[in-house]
């Protein structure tokens, strides 16, 4: 009998999409495609598509702190990304829970507002991912306006991002990787990851005409992938760098719409 693959364990806290581009989905599909076993704790129900979101109901604190002990207790994850929390009594569940695990990687992703519009989380949840979920994160990861809400200040250029990662970091204590996709004016995307002791600068050709619904989705959970297949943090940041690129130059259309190829390694093998 052949020998069975020890598959690595990645867990996903996040909303459910069900247009399948973010959310939930996106980061199981990340998942499987990096060779890791995804697991997930739903926080959100969302009825949304590429265009928009039209209604959001959460799980009660209960439940999202009954997935997490049902996960744990069997599929114990080799690192975590959280995604959608949406209130603040559901970070606060989450970030109790997961300070027992301190030695469990967790890659916050501080879901704010979906690319459509949509506000995708309360106000006083912001604060409570600041106070109680960010100083156990081995990595957060804003685009411009999540990082420019941490900071309070305006990001307009590269050496703003650079700013913006050193001073998340002093705030918070967590490493910062600081996506800067939405530069004006730039023709690659540029994105910048301080960890306290070392920086780095990660560049990608900017593609155009693409939607870019679910990248950050895919992104945080790409790292999170890596964490668990054993990269360090810089080595992991830079491959799913390289993953969110290649799933958006060799994106795919479903109905009418552009959606990320989270098949892209299968495409080039064929």
């Amino acid at each position: 009998m052949k020998k069975r693959t020890n598959m690595a364990v990645a867990l996903t806290i996040a909303g459910s999409d069900s247009g399948g581009g973010a959310g939930i989905q996106a980061d199981l599909k990340t998942f499987a495609s990096l060779g890791a076993h995804g697991t997930s704790v739903i926080t959100c129900v969302t009825a949304q598509n590429p265009t928009a979101v039209t209604s959001v109901q959460a799980c009660t604190t209960g439940m999202v702190r009954a997935q997490l002990e049902a996960v744990f207790a069997e599929l114990p994850p080799l690192a975590v990304k959280t995604g959608m929390l949406f209130s603040s009594a559901i970070v606060s569940e989450v970030a109790m829970f997961l300070a027992g695990f301190p030695s469990i990687p967790v890659v916050v992703d501080p879901v704010m507002i979906a690319t459509s519009g949509a506000r995708l989380s309360k106000p006083a949840a912001i604060k409570t991912l600041t106070r109680q979920l960010l100083p156990l994160a081995a990595l957060v990861t804003p685009n411009l306006p999540e990082a420019e809400a941490l900071t309070g200040r305006q990001i307009r250029s590269v050496d703003d991002l650079r700013d913006a990662a050193r001073r998340i970091y002093g705030l918070f204590g967590c490493p910062a990787l600081v996506k800067g996709g939405h530069l004006p004016e730039m023709n690659e995307a540029v994105d910048f990851l301080y960890d306290g002791k070392g920086e780095w600068m990660l560049f990608a050709p900017y593609i155009k005409g693409v939607s870019t619904h679910g990248t950050g989705c895919a992104y945080s959970a790409a790292v999170a992938g890596h964490l668990a297949l054993g990269r360090e943090l810089h080595e992991a940041v830079a491959a799913a760098k390289n993953y969110i690129t290649q799933a958006i130059a060799q994106c795919a259309m479903a109905g009418k719409h552009t959606v990320l190829n989270h098949s892209w390694k299968v495409s080039i093998l064929k």
